[in-house]
């Protein structure tokens, strides 16, 4: 090799090593900003890892990190919000909307979540995908099927109330828990169904207006919220009667409610764009304390509507020990299981990073 070729071939090494490096050294992978805060975990819609079968690997890479990170992190619940198949009956996929029959949709979500299972409290919002045929032709759902009440001893432990589909059967599409923090803050998480109906609404009403719940913080996880504008939806085209979308579920449910404090909603995305998965607002409740609603999602990330279901991203929320500071961070476990790609395994746009404080008790 002549001089100035292996000077060159050198240069290129060297260059190499250093940004290789560089990417390594600037990544830093999570972890508690104080050993005494402890985290819940957002999952996004997953629809779009489970409806084609060379995506479900991401989706277990990512139930797989939460499991790994339980210990580290402290992480003490599970939020996901929805929309964990792409279609509810579909038998006959077509092979561009999906290549996965329903069941096998089922199966794959819940094999995901077995990752979890007996490990840390998971709750799961059902979507309008997870109704109908393929998007909320009616109000059947294979949900209960797939996660019955006693598949996670660790969620169904904390199960204290559990309401009724709409066949009028008990089901835990419409649910709640009591939860205890590490702070010694209660916490009472509550579940509805996509488009809740009057009555469930009704029914949570009556629950978070029970004495006993007085002085807890309540959590809501519902499927249909905010729009990327962070305003509440108003409307939507689905051929379901009696159901309640953002707005109406804020102005029949939240606001006059004296301790719903938190939100929290999927079911928006734009391709390729992160804000518009995204969305946050606070309001005040009829008792003057602040309501943060919180929407997030990533199913066109990566690919768009037939990508790679997201990208892996995840939201990590640390509850510091003041028990009202809340750290949210956005990170992908996808991305950061490769030294060549950790470098964009934190989303650090102020809408995907940022914290907020709670009202204190």
């Amino acid at each position: 090799m002549k001089p100035i070729k292996k000077l060159i071939l050198l240069l290129q090494i060297g260059l190499f090593v250093t940004f290789s490096f560089a990417q390594t050294a600037n990544y830093h992978p999570p972890k508690l900003t104080n050993p005494d805060s402890w985290s819940m975990i957002l999952v996004p819609d997953v629809q779009s890892y489970v409806k084609f079968e060379r995506n479900h690997g991401i989706l277990e890479m990512m139930t797989g990190w939460v499991a790994e990170q339980i210990v580290p992190l402290n992480i003490q619940m599970v939020l996901s919000t929805g929309d964990l198949v792409e279609q509810n009956n579909w038998l006959s996929p077509d092979g561009k909307l999906a290549n996965q029959a329903s069941p096998q949709q089922w199966k794959a979500v819940s094999r995901a979540f077995e990752r979890l299972d007996a490990k840390v409290p998971y709750l799961n919002a059902t979507g309008n995908h997870d109704y109908g045929i393929k998007s909320a032709e009616n109000r059947k759902t294979y949900y209960d099927d797939f996660f019955p009440v006693d598949r996670n001893f660790m969620t169904q432990r904390l199960l204290c109330e559990s309401g009724f589909n709409a066949d009028n059967q008990p089901s835990l599409v419409n649910a709640a828990y009591t939860f205890r923090s590490p702070h010694n803050d209660n916490f009472l998480f509550l579940v509805l169904e996509f488009a809740p109906r009057d009555e469930t609404i009704q029914w949570a009403k009556k629950i978070i207006e029970n004495k006993k719940y007085k002085d807890y913080r309540v959590v809501l996880l519902t499927h249909s919220y905010l729009n990327s504008d962070s305003e509440h939806i108003i409307k939507e085209n689905y051929p379901l009667e009696n159901g309640n979308y953002g707005r109406a579920v804020f102005e029949k449910l939240v606001q006059p409610s004296g301790n719903i404090e938190l939100v929290f909603s999927g079911h928006i995305g734009k391709p390729d764009d992160f804000e518009g998965h995204v969305g946050y607002r606070t309001d005040k409740n009829s008792a003057g304390r602040t309501v943060h609603q919180i929407t997030f999602n990533a199913q066109a990330l990566g690919g768009g509507w037939h990508g790679n279901g997201g990208d892996g991203w995840l939201r990590w929320l640390e509850f510091m020990p003041d028990k009202r500071t809340v750290k949210v961070k956005t990170f992908s476990p996808l991305f950061a299981i490769s030294p060549t790609t950790r470098q964009f395994s934190w989303e650090r746009a102020p809408y995907n990073e940022f914290e907020f404080q709670l009202d204190p008790k």
